[in-house]
């Protein structure tokens, strides 16, 4: 997993991004988590991972070099994990400003997995419902089940995103773009 973006190198085969506004964040741990186990199972290769955190203050900047590196490697993934900590029982505000930045469907073409972390079970919905359609609006293909993780379930992290991977990974590998030759995917 690397976690800087090369301008030069090719484009993720599985993007992990976490919209948590702490640096380095259990949900950041979770994005990578579910990032890896897929990249294992669609044979995807290496994957890389995104701190919103890291680039907060451009948000709302004329000048954003590094939120738009972070945009144009997210619309570039075969396969981007989309993972938000639930805040009043919505995604971040600092994850929905990102991806305000993205023009109207800058992810057409990417498979997308809504990945949310939250207190309580009866947040869950909040993964289809709220973080599903936003990816669907800005042109995501999501067809495999959203994760929603609650932080008791984070101390068997592994077992529990592999279960979920087992399930979605089949979903995905019908709709993951075939690797161009010459490139690292």
């Amino acid at each position: 997993m690397t976690s800087l973006l090369d301008p030069s190198g090719p484009p993720p085969g599985v993007l992990a991004l976490a919209g948590n506004p702490r640096p380095g964040s259990r949900t950041l741990l979770v994005a990578r988590t579910v990032a890896d186990q897929l990249a294992d199972r669609l044979h995807l290769g290496g994957t890389t991972a995104l701190d919103l955190a890291d680039v907060a203050g451009e948000l709302f900047a004329a000048e954003a070099p590094a939120a738009d590196r972070y945009r144009a490697a997210l619309a570039g993934a075969a396969v981007a994990v989309v993972a938000t900590p639930v805040y009043k029982a919505s995604y971040t505000g600092l994850l929905k400003a990102f991806l305000d930045g993205l023009p109207t469907g800058g992810l057409r073409g990417v498979l997308a997995v809504p990945v949310v972390v939250s207190a309580s079970p009866a947040h869950s919905f909040a993964a289809e419902h709220l973080l599903r359609p936003l990816l669907v609006e800005l042109g995501a293909l999501v067809p495999a089940r959203p994760l929603a993780l609650t932080e008791a379930q984070l101390g068997d992290l592994d077992a529990v995103v592999a279960s979920w991977a087992d399930e979605a990974a089949p979903l995905l590998a019908r709709l993951v773009p075939a690797p161009v030759p010459g490139s690292d995917r």
